[in-house]
């Protein structure tokens, strides 16, 4: 193989990018990227960025940025890849081994690493001006540009989960009064199930935030000359006065590029369990990728399949597979929750150490007398043990 192309500049894709040189891979290497930045760290967006010192009165610190990156010159350099920012991709002949991209240009390689990630889900209509989703660090200075116009802003957070909670807790840090509306009963019951999810939703009242449940959103509405949000239209007929609007509603893996490339597409891209597609040349990593059944949105998941889907490419066969335990973590409101493990809705929690009150504890989801999932807010030592106690049954299969 003489050429590989990694198209998405991000966690993954740059994973991927160390890792075909890690593994011995010396060839021409490109990597494509819709952004005009190099990979940087997104979980900071919905926390650390907007919060940074600054922000109460607009000024960006010029070194918020740059404590994004993942990579630096040297590695840059290191890599030895052709860098092509700015630039996406919008078709794929894996018939040619060519790739269309946005500037109009085609490239032609052997290996194709799709590590597009996934794109914000939006509410139908228009999107008035403080209207905002939070994915990418241009979307991270818009909202907070708009979160320091001046005075205590109204911001409604449209979805509960990660994202959405994270977005909250920065809010309210910063001194807005806010209000967190989810379509569910409760937030993060698919993740943690009802119990543990119901004593994570607390924090939101503990900060003065409003947790409005089992209710989604009709619109949004907007006046002036500048068509600016005034207020968000509940399905249930309630107004909620606003100044700014967060929408964390869930992503969309970005796959819209690739229909008519003959690549299964169905909730991203499918691969086998080596984060292979049916075409061995082309292989797919991070939140773009359904693997073997499932499609994972998370940190660890993009790095973990990376080096797995190279190792394949590479090999030009399935010659790996990816069985890493499902692991995800979230910072709100000073509270590190963090959770590991495969949760099915029969398992029972139970709290082991610490204390729900505290806002501290430890809790393993139990099925037939065995664990199957561990939570924890603000118990990283104890969670670490049992996250590795997990993950030592979950350990990645290799068959070459």
């Amino acid at each position: 193989m003489k050429s590989v192309a990694v198209i998405g500049a991000s966690l993954a894709g740059l994973h991927a990018a160390r890792a075909l040189r890690a593994q011995g891979y010396d060839g021409r290497l490109t990597l494509v990227g819709a952004e005009p930045h190099r990979p940087y760290d997104r979980p900071p967006l919905s926390k650390e960025f907007l919060t940074a010192p600054g922000a109460a009165d607009g000024a960006e610190d010029p070194s918020a940025a740059t404590r994004l990156d993942l990579t630096d010159a040297e590695e840059v350099a290191a890599l030895d890849a052709d860098w092509l920012l700015g630039t996406g991709a919008t078709a794929l002949d894996p018939r040619h081994r060519t790739l269309h991209l946005t500037t109009g240009r085609t490239l032609t390689t052997d290996g194709v690493v799709l590590a597009t990630g996934a794109a914000p889900r939006r509410l139908p209509g228009p999107v008035p001006a403080g209207s905002h989703a939070l994915r990418t660090l241009d979307d991270a200075r818009a909202l907070r540009a708009d979160l320091t116009r001046g005075g205590q802003a109204r911001v409604v957070v449209i979805g509960g989960g990660f994202i959405g909670a994270e977005v909250a807790a920065s809010c309210a840090a910063l001194g807005h009064h806010v209000t967190v509306v989810e379509a569910a009963p409760l937030p993060l019951v698919p993740q943690l199930g009802h119990a543990m999810a119901a004593l994570c939703a607390r924090l939101h009242g503990d900060h003065g935030v409003a947790l409005l449940t089992g209710t989604g959103v009709r619109s949004l509405r907007s006046a002036g000359a500048d068509d600016r949000v005034t207020a968000v239209e509940l399905a249930d007929g309630r107004l909620l006065p606003a100044d700014v609007v967060v929408t964390g509603i869930g992503v969309r893996p970005a796959t819209a590029w690739l229909e008519g490339s003959g690549l299964p597409l169905d909730d991203g891209v499918r691969c086998d369990a080596g984060c292979v597609t049916p075409i061995p040349t082309i292989v797919a990593a991070g939140d773009v990728a359904h693997v073997a059944g499932a499609r994972a949105e998370h940190w660890t998941s993009a790095t973990e399949q990376a080096a797995t889907a190279v190792h394949n490419l590479l090999a030009g066969r399935t010659a790996r597979t990816h069985r890493a335990l499902p692991y995800f973590w979230s910072d709100q409101y000073g509270v590190r929750i963090q959770f590991a493990g495969q949760r099915a809705p029969g398992d029972v929690p139970h709290i082991v150490e610490g204390s729900p009150d505290d806002r501290s504890f430890l809790a393993r989801y139990e099925r037939d007398g065995r664990t199957t999932a561990v939570l924890a807010l603000n118990r990283a030592r104890p969670f670490l043990r049992l996250r590795r106690e997990l993950a030592r049954a979950a350990e990645p299969a290799r068959t070459g």
